[in-house]
Formats: C-alpha cells, structure tokens, sequence
C-alpha cells in the first residue's frame, strides 16, 4: 500500500510539472504555429535564475521573478527579432529556433561552465501523506502548479484577451479586419509562453540537476503531451501530460529511465498514426 501511494505521489508530481512546462509549448506551438526548439532553454533559463538568486542570498520569491523577467525579456528579443517574420512558415521556425537553442546554450556554458550545478532546496524535509513520508516541497509544487493551471483554464475560457487569441488563430485576416492588431497579440502570446516555461524551470531547480543541457528532457516530452492531448484546448494538454508522465514514472519504476523514455516514444509514435490530430483537438 505505501508502494501504491508513493507511486501515485510522484505519477501526480510528474503530471504537474510536464503540464506547466508544456503549457509554454502548447501556447507557441499550439496557437502560434511556432515549433519552438528553443522551448527547453528556457527552462534552463529560469533554472540558472534560480541558482543565481540562491547565490546572491535572494529569497525564493525572487527566484522566481527573475525567472519570468529573464525568460520574457529574451523571449522578447527572439519574437521581435525573429519569430515575427517567419510566421505561417513552421519548417523555417523550427530551424531557427534551434538555431537560438544552441546560442543560449553556448552562452551559458561560457557564462557558468558545463558542470552540474545545485540550488538548494526551499522547505526541505517530509511530511506524512498517508502513511509515506514524501518531500514538502514536492508537495508545495503540486498545489502552486495546480492553482498555475486553474488560474490558466479560466483565463483561457473567460478573459477578452483569450478570445481576441483564438480569433486571430481561427482568421487572422478577419481579426485584423475587425480591429484586433495581432501582431500585439502574437508578441504577447509568445512571451507567455517562453516565461511559464522559466518559471517551471526556477520551480523545478532545486530538485534537479541544473546544466546548460538540462532542458532537451523537457521539450521532448512537451512535445510528446501535445502529439498525444492535442493542441488548443487545456484539457488536452493535461490528458496529454498525464498519460507521458505516468507511462514514464510506471516504466522508468519497473525497469530504468531508458524503458521509460523508450515507452513514451512508442507511445507518441503510435498517436502519430492512430490519431494524428491528438485526443482533443480544436484546431
């Protein structure tokens, strides 16, 4: 029994963490049309602001708004430079976003070395969960990234800004017609993205391990929740990330992290075929 709940524990912690990180991508991607190969950095990004505030002795907090500024500013600088005129041509977008991925690397490597680095760990110890003593902070992680995903779900579903995103997605000419300027919108919509994906990596920091590579995991596996849920829809993204993170964490239990991967792989490969368009699609 206390096997079954540790298991359901870190299904749970998995399954959060992939769905914040994938929201970023499912934001650029979904939306926008950007295949953003430069997704994962950016959570490198918000790992390293954190480990830059614990050294300067900041409190968390301040972790994670440096986090959300680094992120957006850069993300800022790549939209306005670059994203923006390659719009509506993917193929070309994924060529030169991996392109920035590699930068952003290189320049971390000069800036901080190769080497593993070590945040140390806001409220560290246990607490009792049903009989398993399992990590606060994980837990703590769990309720914040879940409150993240509310707060998200409704704005998408209720806010004027949302649906000014979703018509510029359906008919940008219309939206434009009708006095919507989507560049503004596009802009904005990118930032969003690129900073939720530094804030999950300055929240995820102390429980890794941070290097300049640390970020290819996490956007191979946004991508595989969104092939799997579908883009344009919450709902999907969070199925998606369920069934990644739980066929990972089962798998990577029973046997090791390479049968993990290899089942998620599989996974998304036979989604490609049986239902390319995801589990709830609404594009």
């Amino acid at each position: 029994m206390d096997v079954l709940t540790l298991y359901i524990l870190n299904v749970i912690y998995s399954l959060s963490v992939l769905a914040l990180v994938a929201t970023g991508l499912a934001a650029v991607f979904g939306l926008l049309g950007v295949m953003n190969m430069a997704h994962g950095e950016f959570v490198m990004l918000g790992a390293y602001s954190a480990l830059l505030a614990s050294q300067w002795s900041l409190p968390w907090p301040a972790g994670l708004f440096l986090a959300v500024i680094v992120s957006a500013l850069v993300g800022a600088l790549m939209e306005k430079g670059l994203i923006r005129h390659l719009y509506q041509r993917p193929f070309d977008t994924l060529l030169a976003t991996w392109g920035v991925a590699m930068l952003i690397r290189k320049g971390i490597e000069a800036l901080f070395g190769r080497e593993y680095q070590n945040v140390p760990q806001y409220l560290p110890g246990t607490v009792d969960v049903v009989g398993v003593d399992y990590p606060v902070y994980r837990l703590l992680l769990v309720v914040l990234i879940a409150a993240l995903m509310t707060g998200i779900y409704l704005w998408f579903r209720k806010s004027p800004s949302s649906l000014k995103i979703r018509a510029m997605v359906d008919n940008p000419a219309l939206a434009q017609a009708v006095g919507i300027n989507t560049e503004r919108v596009a802009f904005y919509t990118f930032v969003f993205g690129v900073s939720t994906a530094g804030l999950a990596g300055a929240l995820i920091a102390p429980l890794v391990r941070v290097d300049p590579y640390m970020g290819l995991d996490y956007l191979l596996s946004s991508f595989f929740a969104l092939v799997i849920g579908g883009l344009g829809s919450v709902e999907g993204l969070i199925l998606g990330s369920g069934m990644i993170g739980g066929l990972d964490q089962s798998l990577s239990n029973l046997f090791d992290k390479v049968v993990g991967y290899t089942g998620v792989l599989l996974l998304s490969i036979f989604f490609l075929w049986w239902k390319p368009n995801g589990i709830i699609s609404q594009r």
